[in-house]
């Protein structure tokens, strides 16, 4: 009897060493904090329970989603299998060859009723600048939160008080990049939010969009990862910060610090899956793709953070927190009354402009 056992653990062991050699190991790359959580929960974890021979490494490099994919393709080495990419990188990412073509329809499952999945993602979300490598999950908008008790009786409400030191005394936080600073900048100078990028596209418009940040740069705490603005408007180092609405939202409604949310021309925009050329693992990927993307999943993820999914037949779906068990609606960017100015931001002019740019974001941040 004792033998019999022993060769049974051997077996078992030798079973489960088989097993896990043969596992497909993902590398999806996300952006970290409450976002990654929510993806983990609604995609993730469902995913693994039915596909047993794949496991997934999560990598929070999503920031540099696009420097890293570039790297990796260029240098013959690809380690990433998925990346959550926004729009305007994934145009430029596209452009130069370095990500998958997709094909929707095939790739994709199609809505409940039958219609198919290029018909059933918002129009125009699949194929951003007439490019077709980004596959849409969200529709997002990046806006403030401030701290509640930071001031005494008036509140910001307005783009144009991130700027005003007089009123609204204290450090700021914006993201390292031009890419909405300067539209921001532009709008509370006066000048109309549909016409901020006509105004951008000419020198002048660039100057006086930088003189506006001069104002207020010497009170500004530059971030890179979606997770450091909640941060650091709890720990009180600053009052003002330009942050994802659904990091806005994790901190005010699951972790109840005292933030509100400035929805002053928030800007939208699309997160979504790219494919870097080059992986070992593109069946696998295709795979997670088409359960990850349906229409039951991306509504799902609305049960985590409120990030408006990307399918038609998904927003009926959006309910109640999973664990809250509040209306996800009206906390979404999309609600009308989040919605009455809006920056539309146009990924495709930053993908035309982005290099040039930064260049001259970076020249100046060093000054």
């Amino acid at each position: 009897m004792k033998q019999f056992l022993q060769m049974a653990v051997v077996m078992v062991s030798t079973a489960l060493v088989a097993g896990n050699s043969h596992a497909t190991d993902l590398t999806i790359v996300s952006w970290g904090g409450a976002y990654a959580a929510s993806q983990q929960k609604a995609y993730h974890d469902p995913y693994l329970a039915i596909n047993p021979g794949v496991r997934i490494v999560s990598d929070d490099s999503g920031a540099e989603g696009l420097a890293k994919v570039r790297a990796q393709v260029e240098s013959g080495n690809v380690t990433w299998d998925l990346v959550d990419m926004v729009a305007a990188d994934a145009i430029v990412a596209c452009d130069e060859g370095l990500i998958e073509e997709v094909d929707p329809d095939t790739w994709l499952a199609p809505a409940p009723d039958g219609t198919p999945a290029s018909e059933d993602f918002f129009t125009g979300t699949l194929a951003p600048g007439g490019t077709n490598c980004f596959i849409p999950q969200i529709v997002y908008s990046t806006t403030f939160g401030f701290r509640t008790d930071a001031f005494q009786g008036k509140q910001p409400s307005t783009i144009a008080d991130v700027f005003d030191l007089a009123t609204f005394p204290g450090k700021r936080a914006l993201e390292k990049r031009p890419i909405n600073n300067l539209e921001w900048a532009l709008i509370a100078d006066g000048v109309p939010g549909n016409e901020v990028y006509e105004v951008l596209s000419t020198p002048e418009g660039v100057d006086r969009a930088f003189a506006k940040l001069d104002t207020i740069k010497d009170h500004v705490i530059w971030w890179s990862e979606g997770a450091q603005p909640p941060q650091l408007l709890a720990d009180g180092e600053v009052v003002m910060a330009s942050a994802f609405n659904g990091r806005l939202f994790s901190a005010i409604a699951e972790k109840n610090q005292p933030i509100a949310m400035l929805w002053d021309w928030q800007a939208f925009d699309l997160g979504g899956w790219v494919i870097p050329k080059g992986g070992k693992n593109l069946e696998a990927v295709k795979a997670y793709l088409r359960f990850a993307t349906d229409t039951k999943r991306l509504a799902d993820q609305a049960k985590f953070i409120s990030y408006g999914p990307a399918r038609y037949s998904s927003a009926p779906l959006v309910g109640k927190h999973a664990e809250l068990g509040i209306d996800m609606k009206p906390h979404m960017p999309t609600d009308s009354k989040n919605s009455k100015t809006v920056l539309q931001f146009d990924y495709v002019w930053w993908a035309d402009h982005r290099a040039e740019l930064d260049e001259r974001f970076n020249a100046w941040l060093a000054k």
